[in-house]
């Protein structure tokens, strides 16, 4: 639960505004959506990280150590 004293104002375009409401869910706030969406954007990060990681770092493999 959001504390009225612990917010704050995000000046946002209407554009942005009708975008971010495409992404809530009913009765999700601003609040829930933006931290769901930020969420998903670290998954997708960490996931872009290790795919990178997989095709330009050399392994050796268990056997060989």
């Amino acid at each position: 639960m959001i504390e009225m004293g612990n917010t704050t104002t995000i000046p946002l375009t209407k554009e942005t505004r009708d975008l971010l409401k495409k992404y809530g869910k009913k009765g999700e706030t601003y609040d829930e959506l933006i931290l769901r969406l930020i969420k998903m954007a670290e998954q997708i990060e960490f996931a872009e990280r290790q795919r990178r990681i997989l095709a330009e770092e050399e392994f050796t493999p268990l056997d060989e150590v």
